[in-house]
């Protein structure tokens, strides 16, 4: 039985997510020893391995990386360039993207040309421009038979099946009619409070307050109250299901930000303020009562159409949406073989464990498939 090729890791990103995989990563590595650690950058500091058969330790980077011998932070072709001059060995490399860096998501075309593989969370490279969608598939294996290999099943819903689960649909045949759900935990926990089946729910200024002290929101709450974040995934659903959408600017995104505290300096002076419109929620969700009714946030995407939306929506109560808990995402597949009767993706759609755990996921799949 042969030994597996040697495969090296670029690992950018060492936040909330970043962390959460590298201690993921050391417990697959006692099961795939063929997993070399060579390259570790966050936003301000670098790490390399000495060389490539003397890869980095993955108990240590932590400290090794605060050590002022660090180098700067890589640029994406400064990446490149160390992935393929100083993998004198020709194992694989597989590039860990655990940002949401634009000019990174921009550069994957560069390292899949190259046969570098890439596993990433990061939205931006699948809902930007449709011609960086493009590219991205013409680099990447099978459409180019000496391309890197390409899974971002965290991108949409952190650790969730939805991706695979739609991919398997579309290559199986099926016919993809209608896709919705919830796609962040933020807006679910918010609206399950704020509107929940039963019960009442408190003022939405309130409701938000509490769910950034829990650590649900950005820093700034408007950052997940705009919607891009949902438009984002809808736009990676659509594209997967066959839709040419160009971008999030091509369809209807319902912004929960009052107008008047779109200028506001900071996250806390948005929330200090945000008090003042609460009325208009509540007009809304009084609205939804009075028709038996309660409202989320959702994203929808009509595939035969090629129609998407992101917004508000009004629910019966015996809906599979409304009865979510917490902060749970829930994606529904209308299709020809399941028809009026979805298939159904529930669970947590934040996190930094679970999102860490998709990428762990994926890393698993492209260790498969190099061997």
């Amino acid at each position: 039985m042969h030994s597996p090729r040697p495969v090296y890791l670029a690992v950018i990103g060492t936040g909330g997510v970043g962390s959460a995989f590298l201690s993921q990563l050391s417990l697959l590595q006692q099961a795939h020893p063929q997993i070399n650690l060579v390259l570790i950058s966050r936003s301000t500091r670098s790490l390399t391995a000495l060389s490539f058969s003397e890869p980095l330790s993955l108990s240590t980077w932590a400290s090794a990386l605060d050590r002022p011998s660090a180098r700067p932070a890589f640029t994406p072709p400064e990446i490149l360039a160390y992935l393929e001059n100083s993998n004198t060995t020709r194992g694989k490399c597989v590039l860990i993207d655990n940002t949401s860096n634009q000019t990174l998501a921009s550069s994957y075309p560069s390292f899949l040309s190259r046969g570098i593989s890439i596993v990433t969370p990061n939205k931006k490279a699948f809902s930007d421009s449709l011609d960086l969608w493009r590219e991205i598939e013409s680099s990447s294996f099978p459409t180019d038979p000496h391309g890197g290999l390409i899974y971002h099943e965290s991108s949409v819903g952190a650790g969730l099946p939805i991706i695979s689960t739609l991919k398997d649909l579309v290559a199986t045949g099926d016919r993809v009619h209608r896709i919705e759900g919830v796609f962040s935990g933020t807006l679910s926990f918010l609206f399950n409070n704020f509107a929940p089946v039963s019960g009442r729910g408190g003022k939405w200024s309130e409701e938000v307050r509490k769910a950034k002290a829990l650590g649900y929101t950005e820093p700034d709450p408007r950052d997940d109250l705009n919607g891009l974040d949902v438009a984002r995934k809808v736009v990676i659903l659509a594209r997967l299901a066959g839709v040419e959408v160009q971008d999030t600017a091509a369809f209807p995104v319902e912004s929960l930000i009052p107008e008047a505290l779109e200028s506001c300096q900071s996250g806390d002076e948005f929330l200090s303020r945000l008090g003042e419109f609460d009325e208009e929620m509540e007009d809304v969700r009084r609205q939804a009562e009075a028709d038996g009714k309660v409202v989320r946030y959702m994203g929808s995407i009509d595939v035969e159409r090629g129609q998407l939306r992101v917004g508000l929506e009004r629910l019966d109560k015996n809906h599979p949406v409304a009865g979510l808990r917490g902060s749970d995402n829930i994606v529904n597949f209308y299709t020809q073989r399941y028809g009026e009767r979805p298939l159904i993706v529930q669970g947590a759609g934040a996190g930094a464990e679970v999102t860490a755990m998709g990428v762990t996921s994926d890393l698993i799949k492209v260790l498969q498939r190099l061997q």
